[in-house]
């Protein structure tokens, strides 16, 4: 779907918006198309940098957290599942730490240590309960990421994961994880 605007302003040349509004272009109607991705101008480089270095601080991704935890010896940080006891059982990362993001505020300080960053997560990118976990230890005074993608996509790139009867593994999902390789490249 193409947007349409009336708007008047910023001069155009060779279809590029001179105001810094984007690439338009002038229907047979005399109106003007806006491109919906640069209906807002990208940041600067310089913005950008800054931007995503602060998200990388704030995030890894499963295939990141895979990788540091499958080195022998200690990854530096702890992996933290906030869902629910049931959701548990289902399913989690080997090795995680369970705490329900409503326990956090009594009982982390006796399950994790405030010098070890902790990595949250929940069910997937379509749940926040990795970001309130997150929220909720950092207001703690503990150092967190939360794991991009969640359970859903530690399961879905075919990593194991443990459940009440024990180790399982799904097959690697080609539209989240290449397939007959180790890593995506990125």
């Amino acid at each position: 779907m193409t947007a349409t605007s009336t708007a008047t302003g910023g001069a155009r040349t060779g279809g590029t918006r001179t105001d810094g509004t984007g690439t338009d272009g002038i229907r047979t109607d005399g109106t003007i198309a806006v491109n919906p991705v640069l209906r807002v101008a990208p940041a600067s480089p310089a913005v950008a940098a800054a931007y995503f270095a602060a998200s990388l601080a704030f995030h890894a991704d499963v295939s990141d957290v895979a990788a540091a935890l499958a080195v022998d010896g200690d990854p530096g940080f702890v992996v933290l599942d906030s869902r629910s006891t049931e959701s548990w059982d289902q399913g989690h990362v080997p090795g995680a730490v369970h705490l329900p993001t409503a326990l956090i505020p009594e009982q982390a300080e006796q399950l994790l240590d405030k010098a070890v960053p902790v990595v949250t997560y929940c069910w997937g990118p379509g749940c926040n309960g990795a970001t309130r976990a997150a929220l909720a230890l950092a207001e703690l005074g503990f150092q967190v990421k939360e794991m991009l993608g969640g359970f859903e996509y530690w399961a879905r790139e075919g990593f194991e994961f443990e459940t009440w009867e024990g180790h399982e593994r799904c097959a690697a999902d080609p539209l989240t994880a290449p397939v007959g390789a180790e890593d995506c490249g990125c």
